[in-house]
């Protein structure tokens, strides 16, 4: 927003921020759109206005030196501790072709408190997909596919600034580090970087995304007309280059093993975990991802949106004999739509011919395209695919993934070129759905539909326990708290499947305040717990729980819901990272239980309004669900009973007003 003016009531946008939103060019052979925004769009917030502060918000007057808070009611401002990063820059490692910056290790370090100030400027943050952005005029890296024509090559978009980055290296190195309070993306290595391992790191509160890997202005350096583009776009030390560029800048070796990444996106919401754009040998693999605004891993993105089954050649790329194995990604698009666990567009292999020079050897060429086998993915529920072949995407691999509560399909995508094998995999919903355009070919078998709530005989131990941090050779030296995240069904159980993060080989667990022996505990991600009969899954926890109360989850099967609707995923510190929500005034919740007092759980956030308690039938308690601050407060006791004489009783919680009504669950 470039200025206010009261008197005419009007507000001055920033351009070319508001141009590249609310203007762009349609463009040929589309398998997907860029949708524009109206021009007549009001903007739902504002920021960084001193005079609309409220409670625990603040405001930097960068010319005048000053820094504003207006503290949140009771908070002491010599009690808080305050981070103004300046530093756009923490670690910039960048060589030449000729001279790349090589053997250099990074380990036990924090990286932190680093800002990105480009969204600030008037070209803002014009988002296509998955944070690359639209800059300049002229539509963008639309090239001779816009009318009017916009710059090349095709998809060459603006990518985010990573507070770390290397380009033009060899060898390096990054484990056991903590990447942290960030404000762009969190480690980039793109151009000329060769064999590099970012191996058991964590990141988390991150504004961007994770781990940028590749440029966007690369996907055919050989081409001479894209030199110039790549040397300013791709390195920060283009000046000094003197080497011609050729496949020596194509990103490659490189190995994302072992790290955990969660909470990231947390500014850019359509932020991945980890975005792969163009590389050859890049192996991405036991990696742990969850509490995700948009998709997990993308590989490609948008660069086959010219490209379908009728006109699959009119981008290529070098990408090829990359991998994306052993991941467990759960809790993922919980802010953003359209995306999946394992995201893929575009060419992902370098065609093998046969001895004629002009048919495609698949088997051959199948071993160059994209391997994406063993990964565990739960919690999708908003998901259109788990496993995502979309615009363009070929030459891929899917075996042995495993997918449940996967939302609407496992595995599908919309206008793929093809050349697909789908094999070995366990999906609780459908494959093969392909809604926009038919692929070339694909080739299914041996797959196997599993429940959406799977129980510990419905998956393989293996997988189970091949997937995640610490399941090859490698241990990680750093760790993240024990939660669980999903318990298959307790009823007429002896034994429970447990996913979270965290598990280690001292994880303890409790029914309750009683420790459980005999627990198998199968990767960092997946545990096997015995339980008695009559075990509800509210009461499986890592700590133990108040003596002789039962914490019962939103999902659990003993509460009724009539006009609520379920949410997971969702990065706010919800219980077991999940809520149902209603926006119909007079829906309802209710749970017939057993005790002598009754908790309620939800959330208290100023688009939420009063609900309404009854306990057997008795009249109605009006409770506000409104914060007295102004902020989001993710599980908390909004309601609890008096006592209640010991026996059966029935709460029902009914939405009466504001836009939402979130419940997280009871205590009895």
């Amino acid at each position: 927003m470039a200025s206010f003016s009261a008197a005419a009531g009007t507000l001055r946008m920033s351009q070319p921020c508001w141009t590249n939103v609310t203007a762009r060019a349609s463009y040929a052979q589309a398998s997907g759109g860029l949708p524009s925004m109206s021009p007549h769009t009001m903007p739902a917030r504002v920021e960084n206005a001193q005079t609309l502060l409220g409670s625990g918000q603040w405001f930097l007057d960068g010319a005048g030196g000053t820094l504003y808070y207006k503290p949140s009611p009771g908070q002491q401002m010599s009690a808080l501790d305050v981070e103004l990063p300046r530093l756009e820059t923490l670690v910039q490692g960048a060589g030449t072709l000729a001279a790349p910056i090589h053997d250099i290790t990074f380990s036990g370090l924090q990286f932190s408190f680093a800002t990105w100030n480009a969204p600030s400027a008037g070209s803002g943050f014009a988002d296509v997909q998955s944070n690359l952005r639209m800059t300049g005029a002229n539509n963008q890296g639309m090239c001779t596919f816009s009318n009017p024509a916009g710059s090349c090559p095709w998809g060459s978009l603006t990518q985010p600034l990573a507070n770390v980055s290397f380009t033009g290296s060899k060898n390096i190195t990054l484990t056991g580090n903590r990447f942290t309070g960030l404000g762009g993306a969190g480690l980039g290595v793109m151009y000329g970087a060769a064999n590099t391992l970012i191996q058991g790191n964590e990141f988390t509160d991150i504004a961007s995304t994770a781990i940028l890997l590749g440029c966007t202005y690369d996907p055919l350096p050989t081409n001479p007309a894209d030199a110039a583009g790549i040397k300013q776009n791709c390195t920060p030390n283009g000046a000094n280059e003197t080497a011609a560029i050729g496949t020596n800048e194509i990103l490659t070796g490189t190995t994302v093993a072992d790290n955990v990444i969660h909470h990231i996106g947390t500014d850019y919401s359509s932020a991945s975990g980890i975005t792969l754009l163009f590389s050859q040998h890049t192996t991405i693999t036991r990696n742990n991802l969850y509490d995700l605004p948009y998709t997990g891993i993308t590989a490609g993105v948008i660069q086959g949106h010219v490209n379908q089954a009728s006109t699959p050649q009119n981008t290529t790329n070098i990408n090829s004999s990359n991998t994306i194995s052993n991941n467990i990604l759960h809790d993922y698009l919980s802010v953003r739509s359209d995306g999946g666990a394992v995201y893929v567009e575009g060419h992902q292999a370098q065609y093998v011919y046969q001895a004629d020079g002009t048919t495609i050897d698949p088997v051959r060429t199948l071993a160059k395209g994209l391997q994406v086998t063993g990964n565990i993915a739960y919690n999708g529920p908003t998901t259109n695919f788990t496993y995502y072949n979309d615009a363009g995407s070929e030459w891929i691999n899917w075996q042995g993934n495993i997918a449940f509560r996967a939302g609407d399909k496992a595995h599908g995508g919309c206008s793929p070129t093809g050349h697909f094998w789908i094999t070995g995999n366990y999906f609780s919903a459908g494959i093969q759905s392909y809604p926009c355009a038919q692929p070339v070919d694909t080739h299914a078998s041996g797959n196997t539909t599993i429940p959406a709530t799977p129980k510990p005989a419905d998956l393989p131990s293996a997988l189970l326990r091949a997937a995640g941090t610490g399941s090859g050779s490698f241990t990680p030296v750093l760790s993240v708290p024990a939660r669980i995240f999903y318990v298959s069904p307790t009823a007429d159980a002896t034994e429970v499947l447990v996913a979270g993060e965290g598990f280690g080989p001292a994880t303890p667990v409790y029914i309750g305040t009683t420790p459980v022996a005999n627990v198998t505990r199968l990767s960092s991600g997946f545990m096997i717990v015995p339980i008695p009969a009559g075990t509800s899954a509210g009461q499986i926890s890592v700590t133990p729980q108040v003596p002789g109360s039962i914490r019962l989850n939103d999902d659990d099967s003993t509460i009724t819901y009539n006009g609520f609707a379920y949410a997971g995923g969702r990065s706010y510190g919800d219980y077991q990272n999940d809520v149902h929500y209603a926006t119909a005034n007079g829906s309802t919740a209710s749970l017939t239980f057993t005790g002598t007092k009754v908790t309620v759980y939800g959330e208290q956030n100023t688009d939420q309004g009063n609900i309404g308690i009854s306990i057997d039938g008795g009249p109605q308690q009006v409770v506000s669900t409104l914060p007295s601050d102004g902020v989001r407060h993710a599980n908390v006791a909004v309601y609890t009973s008096g006592p209640l004489s010991s026996g059966r009783h029935t709460i029902v919680v009914t939405k009466l007003s504001g836009q939402y009504s979130t419940l997280d669950g009871f205590t009895v």
